[in-house]
Protein backbone atom coordinates (compact mmCIF):
# COMPACT_ATOMS: atom_id res chain seq x y z
CA UNK A 1 0.00 0.00 0.00
CA UNK A 2 1.08 3.57 -0.58
CA UNK A 3 2.23 5.34 2.55
CA UNK A 4 0.13 8.34 3.48
CA UNK A 5 1.64 11.69 2.58
CA UNK A 6 2.56 13.99 5.48
CA UNK A 7 0.00 16.55 4.39
CA UNK A 8 -2.91 14.17 4.53
CA UNK A 9 -5.39 15.26 7.20
CA UNK A 10 -6.48 13.09 10.07
CA UNK A 11 -10.07 13.58 8.98
CA UNK A 12 -9.41 12.15 5.50
CA UNK A 13 -7.71 9.16 7.11
CA UNK A 14 -10.73 8.64 9.38
CA UNK A 15 -13.07 8.94 6.42
CA UNK A 16 -11.13 6.37 4.39
CA UNK A 17 -11.30 3.95 7.30
CA UNK A 18 -14.98 4.60 7.94
CA UNK A 19 -15.86 3.84 4.34
CA UNK A 20 -14.91 0.20 4.72
CA UNK A 21 -17.47 -2.39 5.81
CA UNK A 22 -18.54 -2.80 9.40
CA UNK A 23 -16.85 -6.19 9.58
CA UNK A 24 -13.49 -4.54 8.90
CA UNK A 25 -13.71 -1.48 11.18
CA UNK A 26 -14.67 -0.52 14.69
CA UNK A 27 -15.61 3.11 14.18
CA UNK A 28 -19.00 2.88 12.39
CA UNK A 29 -20.25 0.13 14.72
CA UNK A 30 -19.07 2.10 17.75
CA UNK A 31 -20.90 5.19 16.48
CA UNK A 32 -24.12 3.16 16.20
CA UNK A 33 -23.67 1.97 19.78
CA UNK A 34 -23.04 5.48 21.14
CA UNK A 35 -26.11 6.90 19.40
CA UNK A 36 -28.26 3.95 20.50
CA UNK A 37 -27.07 4.31 24.11
CA UNK A 38 -27.92 8.01 24.03
CA UNK A 39 -31.42 7.16 22.78
CA UNK A 40 -31.84 4.61 25.58
CA UNK A 41 -30.77 7.09 28.27
CA UNK A 42 -33.04 9.84 26.95
CA UNK A 43 -35.94 7.37 26.79
CA UNK A 44 -35.36 6.62 30.47
CA UNK A 45 -34.94 10.16 31.82
CA UNK A 46 -36.47 12.50 29.24
CA UNK A 47 -39.74 14.35 29.83
CA UNK A 48 -40.95 13.29 26.40
CA UNK A 49 -40.26 10.29 24.19
CA UNK A 50 -39.41 12.75 21.42
CA UNK A 51 -36.15 13.41 23.25
CA UNK A 52 -34.96 9.96 22.21
CA UNK A 53 -35.98 10.41 18.58
CA UNK A 54 -32.87 12.25 17.22
CA UNK A 55 -30.24 9.79 18.60
CA UNK A 56 -32.40 6.79 17.65
CA UNK A 57 -32.78 8.12 14.09
CA UNK A 58 -29.04 8.80 13.98
CA UNK A 59 -28.26 5.26 15.12
CA UNK A 60 -30.51 3.81 12.39
CA UNK A 61 -28.97 6.10 9.77
CA UNK A 62 -25.45 5.07 10.80
CA UNK A 63 -26.46 1.42 10.70
CA UNK A 64 -27.89 1.84 7.20
CA UNK A 65 -24.71 3.65 6.10
CA UNK A 66 -22.52 0.93 7.60
CA UNK A 67 -24.48 -1.73 5.73
CA UNK A 68 -24.73 0.14 2.45
CA UNK A 69 -23.95 -1.64 -0.79
CA UNK A 70 -24.99 -5.06 0.45
CA UNK A 71 -22.32 -5.23 3.16
CA UNK A 72 -24.69 -6.28 5.94
CA UNK A 73 -23.51 -9.38 7.78
CA UNK A 74 -24.87 -11.35 10.71
CA UNK A 75 -23.12 -10.64 13.98
CA UNK A 76 -22.30 -6.99 13.23
CA UNK A 77 -23.70 -4.05 15.24
CA UNK A 78 -25.35 -6.50 17.66
CA UNK A 79 -24.91 -4.27 20.73
CA UNK A 80 -26.25 -1.20 18.94
CA UNK A 81 -29.38 -2.99 17.73
CA UNK A 82 -30.06 -4.51 21.15
CA UNK A 83 -29.77 -1.04 22.74
CA UNK A 84 -32.29 0.30 20.22
CA UNK A 85 -34.69 -2.51 21.15
CA UNK A 86 -34.23 -1.64 24.82
CA UNK A 87 -35.00 1.97 23.91
CA UNK A 88 -38.27 0.89 22.24
CA UNK A 89 -39.23 -1.09 25.36
CA UNK A 90 -38.48 1.85 27.70
CA UNK A 91 -40.46 4.28 25.56
CA UNK A 92 -43.53 2.11 26.13
CA UNK A 93 -42.79 1.48 29.80
CA UNK A 94 -41.92 5.05 30.83
CA UNK A 95 -44.01 7.20 28.51
CA UNK A 96 -47.24 5.24 28.25
CA UNK A 97 -48.94 1.95 28.91
CA UNK A 98 -46.65 -0.79 27.63
CA UNK A 99 -48.27 -2.74 24.78
CA UNK A 100 -47.78 -6.47 25.59
CA UNK A 101 -47.42 -7.26 21.87
CA UNK A 102 -44.62 -4.69 21.58
CA UNK A 103 -42.87 -6.16 24.64
CA UNK A 104 -43.02 -9.66 23.16
CA UNK A 105 -41.91 -8.32 19.78
CA UNK A 106 -38.88 -6.67 21.38
CA UNK A 107 -38.00 -9.93 23.13
CA UNK A 108 -38.37 -11.99 19.93
CA UNK A 109 -36.29 -9.51 17.91
CA UNK A 110 -33.63 -9.49 20.65
CA UNK A 111 -33.46 -13.28 20.56
CA UNK A 112 -32.97 -13.22 16.80
CA UNK A 113 -30.21 -10.60 17.01
CA UNK A 114 -28.37 -12.33 19.87
CA UNK A 115 -28.33 -15.57 17.88
CA UNK A 116 -26.53 -13.91 14.96
CA UNK A 117 -22.94 -14.45 16.24
CA UNK A 118 -23.62 -18.19 16.50
CA UNK A 119 -25.13 -18.15 13.02
CA UNK A 120 -22.09 -16.29 11.66
CA UNK A 121 -19.75 -18.82 13.28
CA UNK A 122 -21.61 -21.76 11.72
CA UNK A 123 -21.77 -19.98 8.39
CA UNK A 124 -18.00 -19.56 8.33
CA UNK A 125 -17.70 -23.33 8.45
CA UNK A 126 -19.61 -23.56 5.17
CA UNK A 127 -17.08 -23.36 2.37
CA UNK A 128 -16.57 -25.25 -0.89
CA UNK A 129 -14.27 -28.25 -0.98
CA UNK A 130 -13.88 -28.71 -4.71
CA UNK A 131 -15.30 -27.88 -8.11
CA UNK A 132 -15.05 -29.71 -11.45
CA UNK A 133 -13.73 -32.81 -9.64
CA UNK A 134 -15.38 -36.07 -10.78
CA UNK A 135 -16.86 -37.98 -7.89
CA UNK A 136 -16.96 -35.05 -5.50
CA UNK A 137 -19.69 -32.80 -6.80
CA UNK A 138 -19.52 -30.21 -9.53
CA UNK A 139 -21.50 -27.51 -7.69
CA UNK A 140 -20.09 -26.83 -4.23
CA UNK A 141 -22.33 -25.53 -1.48
CA UNK A 142 -22.12 -21.82 -0.89
CA UNK A 143 -22.35 -20.14 2.49
CA UNK A 144 -25.94 -19.16 3.39
CA UNK A 145 -26.87 -15.53 2.99
CA UNK A 146 -26.37 -14.12 6.47
CA UNK A 147 -26.67 -10.56 5.17
CA UNK A 148 -30.42 -10.96 4.68
CA UNK A 149 -30.70 -12.17 8.28
CA UNK A 150 -28.99 -9.03 9.56
CA UNK A 151 -31.24 -6.88 7.37
CA UNK A 152 -34.36 -8.74 8.50
CA UNK A 153 -33.46 -8.26 12.13
CA UNK A 154 -32.67 -4.61 11.41
CA UNK A 155 -36.18 -4.17 10.01
CA UNK A 156 -37.55 -5.74 13.22
CA UNK A 157 -35.69 -3.08 15.24
CA UNK A 158 -37.11 -0.35 13.02
CA UNK A 159 -40.64 -1.74 13.41
CA UNK A 160 -40.30 -1.81 17.21
CA UNK A 161 -39.11 1.82 17.29
CA UNK A 162 -41.90 2.98 14.99
CA UNK A 163 -44.49 1.34 17.23
CA UNK A 164 -42.91 2.82 20.36
CA UNK A 165 -42.73 6.38 18.99
CA UNK A 166 -46.13 6.49 17.28
CA UNK A 167 -48.47 4.32 19.42
CA UNK A 168 -49.09 2.09 16.40
CA UNK A 169 -50.25 -1.39 17.44
CA UNK A 170 -47.40 -3.48 18.87
CA UNK A 171 -48.68 -6.41 16.83
CA UNK A 172 -46.84 -4.98 13.83
CA UNK A 173 -43.54 -5.19 15.73
CA UNK A 174 -44.38 -8.72 16.91
CA UNK A 175 -45.22 -9.97 13.42
CA UNK A 176 -42.08 -8.47 11.90
CA UNK A 177 -39.90 -9.82 14.74
CA UNK A 178 -41.41 -13.30 14.41
CA UNK A 179 -40.70 -13.29 10.67
CA UNK A 180 -37.12 -12.13 11.34
CA UNK A 181 -36.58 -14.88 13.92
CA UNK A 182 -38.00 -17.42 11.48
CA UNK A 183 -35.57 -16.28 8.79
CA UNK A 184 -32.70 -16.50 11.29
CA UNK A 185 -33.62 -20.06 12.29
CA UNK A 186 -34.14 -21.14 8.68
CA UNK A 187 -30.74 -19.74 7.67
CA UNK A 188 -29.13 -21.45 10.67
CA UNK A 189 -30.62 -24.83 9.72
CA UNK A 190 -29.45 -24.23 6.15
CA UNK A 191 -25.92 -23.56 7.42
CA UNK A 192 -25.86 -26.71 9.57
CA UNK A 193 -27.02 -28.79 6.62
CA UNK A 194 -24.30 -27.35 4.39
CA UNK A 195 -21.60 -27.91 7.01
CA UNK A 196 -22.58 -31.59 7.07
CA UNK A 197 -22.43 -31.70 3.27
CA UNK A 198 -18.99 -30.08 3.31
CA UNK A 199 -17.69 -32.65 5.79
CA UNK A 200 -19.07 -35.45 3.66
CA UNK A 201 -17.21 -34.11 0.62
CA UNK A 202 -14.02 -33.75 2.65
CA UNK A 203 -14.07 -37.42 3.64
CA UNK A 204 -14.31 -38.34 -0.06
CA UNK A 205 -11.76 -35.81 -1.36
CA UNK A 206 -8.60 -37.93 -1.35
CA UNK A 207 -10.44 -40.87 -2.91
CA UNK A 208 -11.86 -38.62 -5.64
CA UNK A 209 -8.43 -37.12 -6.37
CA UNK A 210 -6.82 -40.56 -6.37
CA UNK A 211 -9.36 -41.77 -8.91
CA UNK A 212 -8.84 -38.63 -11.02
CA UNK A 213 -5.05 -39.35 -11.15
CA UNK A 214 -3.64 -35.83 -11.49
CA UNK A 215 0.00 -35.56 -12.54
CA UNK A 216 0.61 -32.11 -11.10
CA UNK A 217 -1.04 -29.41 -9.02
CA UNK A 218 -0.85 -25.64 -9.12
CA UNK A 219 -0.79 -23.99 -5.71
CA UNK A 220 -2.09 -20.45 -5.51
CA UNK A 221 -2.78 -18.16 -2.57
CA UNK A 222 -3.07 -14.42 -3.09
CA UNK A 223 -5.16 -11.35 -2.20
CA UNK A 224 -8.45 -10.79 -3.99
CA UNK A 225 -8.15 -9.28 -7.44
CA UNK A 226 -4.84 -10.99 -8.23
CA UNK A 227 -6.16 -13.71 -10.52
CA UNK A 228 -3.91 -12.47 -13.34
CA UNK A 229 -1.01 -14.23 -11.60
CA UNK A 230 -2.59 -17.60 -12.30
CA UNK A 231 -4.56 -16.69 -15.42
CA UNK A 232 -1.40 -16.00 -17.42
CA UNK A 233 -0.15 -19.55 -16.84
CA UNK A 234 -3.32 -21.63 -17.05
CA UNK A 235 -3.46 -21.82 -20.89
CA UNK A 236 0.09 -23.17 -21.00
CA UNK A 237 -0.42 -25.61 -18.13
CA UNK A 238 -3.51 -26.89 -19.94
CA UNK A 239 -1.43 -27.31 -23.12
CA UNK A 240 0.78 -29.79 -21.27
CA UNK A 241 -2.01 -32.31 -21.85
CA UNK A 242 -1.77 -33.83 -18.37
CA UNK A 243 -4.38 -34.01 -15.66
CA UNK A 244 -3.94 -31.39 -12.96
CA UNK A 245 -5.87 -29.40 -10.39
CA UNK A 246 -5.55 -25.99 -8.79
CA UNK A 247 -5.13 -25.92 -5.02
CA UNK A 248 -6.24 -22.66 -3.39
CA UNK A 249 -6.32 -21.59 0.25
CA UNK A 250 -9.22 -19.17 0.60
CA UNK A 251 -12.75 -18.94 -0.73
CA UNK A 252 -12.14 -15.71 -2.64
CA UNK A 253 -9.38 -17.36 -4.68
CA UNK A 254 -11.60 -20.41 -5.16
CA UNK A 255 -14.37 -18.30 -6.70
CA UNK A 256 -11.88 -16.52 -8.94
CA UNK A 257 -10.25 -19.71 -10.25
CA UNK A 258 -13.52 -21.52 -10.94
CA UNK A 259 -14.22 -18.81 -13.49
CA UNK A 260 -10.86 -19.32 -15.19
CA UNK A 261 -10.56 -23.05 -15.83
CA UNK A 262 -12.48 -26.28 -16.30
CA UNK A 263 -9.78 -28.17 -14.40
CA UNK A 264 -10.66 -29.27 -10.85
CA UNK A 265 -10.25 -26.62 -8.17
CA UNK A 266 -9.67 -27.71 -4.57
CA UNK A 267 -9.95 -25.48 -1.50
CA UNK A 268 -7.92 -26.42 1.57
CA UNK A 269 -7.59 -23.68 4.16
CA UNK A 270 -5.45 -25.10 6.94
CA UNK A 271 -2.06 -26.78 7.00
CA UNK A 272 -3.62 -29.93 8.46
CA UNK A 273 -5.99 -30.19 5.47
CA UNK A 274 -3.33 -30.45 2.76
CA UNK A 275 -2.74 -34.19 3.15
CA UNK A 276 -6.19 -34.82 1.67
CA UNK A 277 -5.09 -33.15 -1.59
CA UNK A 278 -1.81 -35.01 -2.17
CA UNK A 279 -2.90 -37.81 -4.48
CA UNK A 280 -0.37 -40.64 -5.02
CA UNK A 281 -0.22 -39.92 -8.78
CA UNK A 282 1.19 -36.39 -8.30
CA UNK A 283 4.68 -35.73 -9.64
CA UNK A 284 5.09 -31.96 -9.41
CA UNK A 285 3.72 -28.75 -7.96
CA UNK A 286 3.84 -25.41 -9.75
CA UNK A 287 3.74 -21.99 -8.06
CA UNK A 288 3.07 -18.59 -9.61
CA UNK A 289 4.06 -16.38 -6.66
CA UNK A 290 6.07 -16.60 -3.44
CA UNK A 291 3.16 -16.63 -0.99
CA UNK A 292 4.06 -17.79 2.52
CA UNK A 293 1.48 -20.57 2.32
CA UNK A 294 3.51 -22.20 -0.47
CA UNK A 295 5.48 -23.73 2.40
CA UNK A 296 2.50 -25.92 3.24
CA UNK A 297 2.99 -27.83 -0.02
CA UNK A 298 6.76 -27.52 -0.28
CA UNK A 299 7.10 -29.94 2.63
CA UNK A 300 6.08 -32.87 0.40
CA UNK A 301 9.43 -34.24 -0.73
CA UNK A 302 7.89 -36.68 -3.20
CA UNK A 303 6.97 -33.74 -5.47
CA UNK A 304 9.19 -31.61 -7.68
CA UNK A 305 8.49 -27.98 -6.75
CA UNK A 306 8.71 -25.52 -9.65
CA UNK A 307 8.38 -21.76 -9.32
CA UNK A 308 6.99 -20.03 -12.43
CA UNK A 309 6.43 -16.56 -10.96
CA UNK A 310 4.05 -14.12 -12.64
CA UNK A 311 6.52 -11.91 -14.45
CA UNK A 312 10.18 -11.01 -14.84
CA UNK A 313 11.49 -7.60 -13.90
CA UNK A 314 14.32 -5.81 -12.10
CA UNK A 315 12.10 -5.21 -9.05
CA UNK A 316 13.38 -6.15 -5.60
CA UNK A 317 10.92 -9.08 -5.25
CA UNK A 318 12.43 -10.69 -8.37
CA UNK A 319 15.67 -11.54 -6.55
CA UNK A 320 14.25 -12.42 -3.15
CA UNK A 321 16.24 -15.22 -1.44
CA UNK A 322 12.93 -17.06 -0.95
CA UNK A 323 13.39 -18.50 -4.47
CA UNK A 324 16.04 -20.83 -3.00
CA UNK A 325 13.39 -23.08 -1.46
CA UNK A 326 12.11 -24.34 -4.83
CA UNK A 327 13.62 -27.28 -6.67
CA UNK A 328 13.48 -25.34 -9.92
CA UNK A 329 12.91 -21.74 -10.89
CA UNK A 330 11.64 -21.38 -14.45
CA UNK A 331 12.90 -17.99 -15.65
CA UNK A 332 12.51 -16.03 -18.85
CA UNK A 333 16.19 -15.51 -19.67
CA UNK A 334 19.75 -15.21 -18.43
CA UNK A 335 18.99 -11.75 -17.01
CA UNK A 336 16.81 -13.33 -14.29
CA UNK A 337 19.69 -15.58 -13.23
CA UNK A 338 22.32 -12.84 -13.23
CA UNK A 339 20.01 -10.57 -11.24
CA UNK A 340 20.38 -12.73 -8.13
CA UNK A 341 24.18 -12.73 -8.27
CA UNK A 342 24.30 -8.98 -9.00
CA UNK A 343 22.36 -8.35 -5.80
CA UNK A 344 24.37 -10.71 -3.58
CA UNK A 345 21.87 -13.57 -3.53
CA UNK A 346 23.71 -16.84 -4.06
CA UNK A 347 21.73 -19.34 -6.16
CA UNK A 348 23.17 -22.57 -7.62
CA UNK A 349 22.95 -22.61 -11.41
CA UNK A 350 21.09 -25.94 -11.39
CA UNK A 351 18.14 -24.26 -9.64
CA UNK A 352 17.30 -22.34 -12.85
CA UNK A 353 15.80 -23.33 -16.18
CA UNK A 354 15.37 -20.77 -18.96
CA UNK A 355 11.94 -21.18 -20.57
CA UNK A 356 11.26 -17.71 -21.98
CA UNK A 357 7.96 -15.98 -21.38
CA UNK A 358 5.44 -18.07 -23.29
CA UNK A 359 2.82 -15.37 -22.72
CA UNK A 360 4.52 -13.18 -25.37
CA UNK A 361 4.36 -15.78 -28.15
CA UNK A 362 1.62 -13.81 -29.93
CA UNK A 363 3.17 -10.38 -29.45
CA UNK A 364 3.78 -8.80 -32.85
CA UNK A 365 7.29 -7.66 -33.78
CA UNK A 366 7.81 -4.06 -34.95
CA UNK A 367 7.79 -3.76 -38.76
CA UNK A 368 8.72 -0.09 -39.21
CA UNK A 369 10.66 2.60 -37.34
CA UNK A 370 8.66 4.74 -34.96
CA UNK A 371 9.66 7.93 -36.80
CA UNK A 372 7.75 6.77 -39.89
CA UNK A 373 4.42 6.59 -38.01
CA UNK A 374 2.57 9.88 -38.32
CA UNK A 375 0.34 9.56 -35.24
CA UNK A 376 1.79 6.81 -33.07
CA UNK A 377 -0.28 5.04 -30.45
CA UNK A 378 1.51 4.83 -27.10
CA UNK A 379 0.66 2.37 -24.36
CA UNK A 380 0.92 3.85 -20.87
CA UNK A 381 1.12 0.92 -18.45
CA UNK A 382 2.19 2.14 -14.99
CA UNK A 383 2.75 -0.27 -12.14
CA UNK A 384 1.30 0.13 -8.64
CA UNK A 385 2.91 1.31 -5.39
CA UNK A 386 3.91 -2.13 -4.08
CA UNK A 387 3.42 -3.58 -0.63
CA UNK A 388 6.57 -1.95 0.76
CA UNK A 389 8.43 1.32 0.29
CA UNK A 390 11.40 -0.36 -1.43
CA UNK A 391 9.15 -1.68 -4.19
CA UNK A 392 7.26 1.53 -4.98
CA UNK A 393 8.04 2.18 -8.63
CA UNK A 394 4.73 3.68 -9.73
CA UNK A 395 4.83 6.74 -12.01
CA UNK A 396 1.11 7.44 -11.62
CA UNK A 397 1.69 10.55 -9.50
CA UNK A 398 3.27 12.16 -12.59
CA UNK A 399 1.32 10.08 -15.12
CA UNK A 400 -1.16 12.84 -15.95
CA UNK A 401 1.64 15.14 -17.14
CA UNK A 402 3.23 12.34 -19.19
CA UNK A 403 -0.04 11.49 -20.92
CA UNK A 404 -0.79 15.17 -21.47
CA UNK A 405 2.59 15.59 -23.20
CA UNK A 406 1.93 12.56 -25.43
CA UNK A 407 -1.49 13.89 -26.42
CA UNK A 408 0.04 17.28 -27.18
CA UNK A 409 2.36 15.56 -29.67
CA UNK A 410 -0.59 14.04 -31.50
CA UNK A 411 -0.28 10.55 -30.01
CA UNK A 412 -3.25 8.38 -29.19
CA UNK A 413 -2.93 6.56 -25.87
CA UNK A 414 -3.81 3.11 -24.57
CA UNK A 415 -4.04 3.45 -20.78
CA UNK A 416 -3.76 0.23 -18.78
CA UNK A 417 -2.75 0.74 -15.11
CA UNK A 418 -1.83 -2.16 -12.84
CA UNK A 419 -5.01 -3.71 -11.31
CA UNK A 420 -3.71 -2.99 -7.81
CA UNK A 421 -3.68 0.77 -8.49
CA UNK A 422 -7.27 0.90 -7.25
CA UNK A 423 -6.06 -0.23 -3.80
CA UNK A 424 -4.62 3.22 -3.21
CA UNK A 425 -7.05 6.13 -3.09
CA UNK A 426 -4.27 8.44 -4.29
CA UNK A 427 -3.32 6.31 -7.30
CA UNK A 428 -6.96 5.64 -8.09
CA UNK A 429 -7.60 9.39 -8.28
CA UNK A 430 -4.67 9.81 -10.67
CA UNK A 431 -6.03 7.02 -12.88
CA UNK A 432 -9.37 8.80 -13.03
CA UNK A 433 -7.70 12.10 -13.96
CA UNK A 434 -5.95 10.39 -16.88
CA UNK A 435 -9.15 8.70 -18.06
CA UNK A 436 -10.94 12.07 -17.96
CA UNK A 437 -8.13 13.70 -19.94
CA UNK A 438 -8.31 10.99 -22.62
CA UNK A 439 -12.10 11.08 -22.75
CA UNK A 440 -12.09 14.87 -23.22
CA UNK A 441 -9.47 14.71 -25.96
CA UNK A 442 -11.24 11.87 -27.76
CA UNK A 443 -14.47 13.88 -27.70
CA UNK A 444 -12.76 17.11 -28.82
CA UNK A 445 -10.17 15.88 -31.32
CA UNK A 446 -11.41 12.42 -32.23
CA UNK A 447 -8.20 10.63 -31.30
CA UNK A 448 -8.79 6.88 -30.81
CA UNK A 449 -7.65 6.63 -27.20
CA UNK A 450 -8.33 3.32 -25.46
CA UNK A 451 -8.93 3.24 -21.70
CA UNK A 452 -11.27 2.02 -18.99
CA UNK A 453 -12.93 -1.37 -19.33
CA UNK A 454 -11.83 -1.82 -22.92
CA UNK A 455 -8.12 -1.51 -22.12
CA UNK A 456 -8.16 -3.04 -18.64
CA UNK A 457 -10.61 -5.94 -19.05
CA UNK A 458 -11.63 -6.60 -22.64
CA UNK A 459 -8.08 -6.43 -24.01
CA UNK A 460 -5.30 -8.67 -22.74
CA UNK A 461 -1.83 -7.33 -22.05
CA UNK A 462 -0.68 -8.80 -25.37
CA UNK A 463 -3.61 -7.09 -27.11
CA UNK A 464 -2.46 -3.76 -25.64
CA UNK A 465 1.08 -4.45 -26.83
CA UNK A 466 -0.12 -5.19 -30.35
CA UNK A 467 -2.39 -2.13 -30.38
CA UNK A 468 0.55 0.18 -29.63
CA UNK A 469 3.62 1.47 -31.46
CA UNK A 470 5.54 2.35 -28.30
CA UNK A 471 5.14 2.17 -24.52
CA UNK A 472 5.70 4.18 -21.35
CA UNK A 473 5.95 2.13 -18.16
CA UNK A 474 7.85 1.69 -14.90
CA UNK A 475 10.06 -0.94 -13.33
CA UNK A 476 7.72 -3.80 -14.16
CA UNK A 477 7.52 -7.21 -15.81
CA UNK A 478 5.42 -5.51 -18.48
CA UNK A 479 8.60 -3.84 -19.76
CA UNK A 480 10.51 -7.10 -20.17
CA UNK A 481 7.54 -8.62 -22.00
CA UNK A 482 7.26 -5.56 -24.27
CA UNK A 483 10.92 -6.01 -25.18
CA UNK A 484 9.82 -9.00 -27.28
CA UNK A 485 8.09 -6.59 -29.71
CA UNK A 486 11.34 -4.65 -30.29
CA UNK A 487 9.25 -1.46 -30.17
CA UNK A 488 10.63 1.59 -28.31
CA UNK A 489 9.72 2.07 -24.68
CA UNK A 490 10.20 4.55 -21.87
CA UNK A 491 10.83 3.68 -18.23
CA UNK A 492 10.00 6.26 -15.58
CA UNK A 493 12.66 6.61 -12.87
CA UNK A 494 10.80 7.03 -9.59
CA UNK A 495 12.83 5.29 -6.88
CA UNK A 496 16.24 6.69 -7.95
CA UNK A 497 17.32 9.60 -10.17
CA UNK A 498 17.62 8.93 -13.90
CA UNK A 499 21.42 9.12 -13.78
CA UNK A 500 21.58 6.06 -11.49
CA UNK A 501 18.57 4.29 -12.96
CA UNK A 502 20.30 1.94 -15.48
CA UNK A 503 22.72 0.80 -12.79
CA UNK A 504 19.87 -0.11 -10.45
CA UNK A 505 17.62 -1.54 -13.18
CA UNK A 506 19.70 -2.96 -16.06
CA UNK A 507 16.77 -3.26 -18.46
CA UNK A 508 16.83 0.54 -18.63
CA UNK A 509 19.88 0.23 -20.91
CA UNK A 510 17.36 -0.35 -23.70
CA UNK A 511 14.89 2.26 -22.45
CA UNK A 512 14.44 5.98 -22.71
CA UNK A 513 14.37 7.18 -19.11
CA UNK A 514 12.13 9.92 -17.77
CA UNK A 515 13.36 11.32 -14.46
CA UNK A 516 10.47 11.50 -11.96
CA UNK A 517 12.48 11.05 -8.77
CA UNK A 518 10.77 12.92 -5.95
CA UNK A 519 7.56 13.09 -8.00
CA UNK A 520 9.05 15.85 -10.19
CA UNK A 521 9.33 15.41 -13.97
CA UNK A 522 12.59 16.52 -15.55
CA UNK A 523 13.68 16.42 -19.18
CA UNK A 524 10.38 15.01 -20.44
CA UNK A 525 10.40 16.74 -23.84
CA UNK A 526 13.98 15.72 -24.68
CA UNK A 527 13.20 12.08 -23.88
CA UNK A 528 10.04 12.10 -25.99
CA UNK A 529 11.99 13.61 -28.91
CA UNK A 530 14.29 10.56 -29.04
CA UNK A 531 11.57 8.09 -28.08
CA UNK A 532 9.18 9.11 -30.88
CA UNK A 533 11.85 10.26 -33.32
CA UNK A 534 15.30 8.94 -34.22
CA UNK A 535 15.06 6.04 -31.76
CA UNK A 536 18.82 5.52 -31.20
CA UNK A 537 18.22 2.56 -28.85
CA UNK A 538 16.69 0.22 -31.47
CA UNK A 539 19.82 -1.96 -31.66
CA UNK A 540 20.14 -2.12 -27.85
CA UNK A 541 16.61 -3.48 -27.59
CA UNK A 542 17.32 -6.28 -30.05
CA UNK A 543 20.47 -7.25 -28.15
CA UNK A 544 18.79 -7.29 -24.74
CA UNK A 545 15.78 -9.21 -26.03
CA UNK A 546 17.62 -12.54 -26.00
CA UNK A 547 19.23 -11.76 -22.64
CA UNK A 548 15.92 -11.08 -20.93
CA UNK A 549 13.56 -13.38 -22.85
CA UNK A 550 15.76 -16.25 -23.92
CA UNK A 551 17.43 -17.19 -27.19
CA UNK A 552 14.47 -19.22 -28.44
CA UNK A 553 13.19 -19.48 -32.04
CA UNK A 554 9.99 -17.46 -32.49
CA UNK A 555 8.12 -20.34 -34.14
CA UNK A 556 8.70 -22.57 -31.09
CA UNK A 557 8.80 -19.95 -28.38
CA UNK A 558 6.07 -21.32 -26.08
CA UNK A 559 7.12 -24.89 -26.83
CA UNK A 560 10.32 -24.37 -24.80
CA UNK A 561 8.23 -24.04 -21.64
CA UNK A 562 6.07 -27.04 -22.53
CA UNK A 563 9.12 -29.22 -23.17
CA UNK A 564 10.90 -28.24 -19.95
CA UNK A 565 7.78 -28.63 -17.80
CA UNK A 566 7.03 -32.04 -19.29
CA UNK A 567 10.42 -33.32 -18.11
CA UNK A 568 9.13 -33.29 -14.54
CA UNK A 569 5.76 -34.91 -15.27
Amino acid sequence: MTASKPGRSRFSGWLAEARTSAAGTRLPTSAVEVAALAALLLAAVGDSRLWALPPAALALALLAWTWRGGSAAAGTAVVGRVLLLACAYLLGAVHGSLDPALAVGVAVAGLAILSEPLLASVSEAVYPVSANLPGNGSRPDRSPNTGRVALGNGVAVLAALVCAFTDVSGWIALVVATAALGLTLFTGLQAVKRVRARRSRETKLLAALTAYEPVFLVHWNAPAGTAYQLAMWLPYLERLGRKFFVLVRNQTNFNEVVGLTKAPVVLRMGLNQIDDAIAPSLRAAFYVNTATMNNHVLRYTNLKHIQLNHGDSDKVPSYNPIFRIYDKNFVAGQAAIDRFAANGVSMPAEMFTIVGRPQVENVAIATEPIASIASPRVLYAPTWAGFYADSNYSSLLVGYDIVKALVARGCSVVFRPHPYSRRSAELSRECERIRTLLADDRRTNGRPHVFGTEAEVTMSVADCFNASDAMVSDVSSVVADYLYSEKPFVMVAVSVPAARFPEAFPLARAAYVIDAHGDRLQGLDAVLDDFLGADPLAAARRDLKKYYLGDIPADRYAQRFLDEASRYL
